[in-house]
């Protein structure tokens, strides 16, 4: 059995209060655990307004198939809200 996490750093330039960070990171997780069913949570920069960091995690036996799924939730990440730049992102394997 394999654990995949993957955490993605999210820049949120035109955000000036937590209720807004609130509102795009809740809708994120919301929408990435439907559309890839994976569990979802954000992971760090709680209290920071102009940054987030959301964290992915899937089980699965084939390490090839849980690299694309998460790459595919990052790319959809970055396609489905262009106006929150994806700083960074981490696929790890345990």
């Amino acid at each position: 059995m394999l654990v995949a996490t993957c955490v993605i750093v999210l820049r949120l330039d035109g955000v000036y209060s937590l209720k807004d960070k609130r509102s795009i990171v809740k809708s994120l997780t919301t929408r990435l655990g439907r559309q890839f069913n994976l569990s979802v949570a954000e992971v760090d920069y709680q209290d920071t307004w102009h940054q987030a960091a959301i964290g992915l995690a899937a089980v699965g036996n084939d390490a090839g198939h849980l690299h694309s799924l998460l790459e595919k939730a990052v790319a959809w990440v970055g396609s489905t809200r262009p106006d929150v730049p994806i700083d960074d992102y981490i696929i790890e394997f345990r």
